[in-house]
């Protein structure tokens, strides 16, 4: 199974994670969080980090999700990438999350694709109609 590590700021990563295991009916395993704080130094943030992957990797790798593309997170992630085994996404959102977790036993490659998917799937723009009502 390969594990999912969140770096996002502050505790996006931690309210995902939440909001995840409510979805899936128990918390996930192999699935851990690190915020970054506005005055958090990335550099001291790294061994934290490398130390949650060796613990989530099992032989599969780790797959890393992050909020925005080029922020202070992100600029941690690209620090821990490792090709074809340890590898990010940005933009991570609740249906990317629970997608990457439908999908982590397949490769590392099939389940990057898979996250991206769900997370630009999961944004719709709906109308009223399109909504069930349950009154």
């Amino acid at each position: 199974m390969i594990g999912i590590l969140i770096i996002a700021h502050g505790t996006l990563g931690e309210s995902l994670i939440h909001c995840a295991s409510h979805v899936m009916g128990a918390r996930p395993q192999l699935l851990r969080q690190l915020g970054v704080g506005t005055h958090d130094d990335p550099s001291s943030l790294l061994p934290q980090a490398q130390q949650m992957i060796r613990e989530l990797d099992e032989g599969q790798g780790v797959l890393i999700l992050s909020d925005i593309y080029g922020a202070t997170p992100c600029n941690l992630v690209s620090r821990l990438l490792i090709p074809g085994h340890v590898e990010g996404v940005a933009g991570v959102n609740l249906p990317m999350l629970v997608r990457a977790l439908t999908y982590r036993n397949a490769n590392i490659m099939t389940l990057v694709d898979k996250a991206i998917s769900g997370g630009r799937d999961g944004v719709v723009h709906f109308s009223k109609d399109a909504c069930k009502h349950h009154d």
